[in-house]
């Protein structure tokens, strides 16, 4: 991993949960323009420009002290992907788009995954990706 990917925790390791938030929205790369892609702060908009003309975000994660926030534009603009979140990925949630994590918990970042999965594939549907 480069510096890029990763922030250092308190004890010089890498950051492996921004690691893998960043990972989430990195596995669509071929269809995203990176804005941010340093320590602690990953940006990306979708390629294709809107109707008029402009980036439309995509995805972020932003670390602030101990608190990983993951962005997430599609579950935005197509709420129902939330209609079956977990409770336990369902209380990561702030706001309509945003998920704050503080650990990392295997089984969340699975659920947040396919949520990724089926966010991007809406995105593809109605030629935003």
């Amino acid at each position: 991993m480069n510096a890029a990917q990763t922030k250092p925790a308190a004890d010089g390791t890498p950051n492996e949960l921004f690691a893998a938030l960043r990972g989430l929205l990195l596995a669509y790369q071929s269809e995203l323009s990176v804005v941010h892609d340093e320590a602690g702060h990953f940006y990306a908009n979708c390629r294709k420009l809107d109707a008029k003309g402009k980036a439309q975000f995509f995805g972020a994660v932003k670390v602030s002290g101990r608190k990983h926030s993951f962005h997430f534009m599609p579950v935005y603009d197509f709420p129902e992907l939330l209609a079956g979140l977990s409770p336990d990925l369902k209380k990561h949630m702030q706001g309509k788009s945003c998920f704050n994590f503080t650990s990392s918990d295997p089984a969340v970042l699975r659920e947040l995954q396919g949520l990724v999965e089926q966010g991007a594939s809406r995105y593809k549907a109605v030629g935003k990706l």
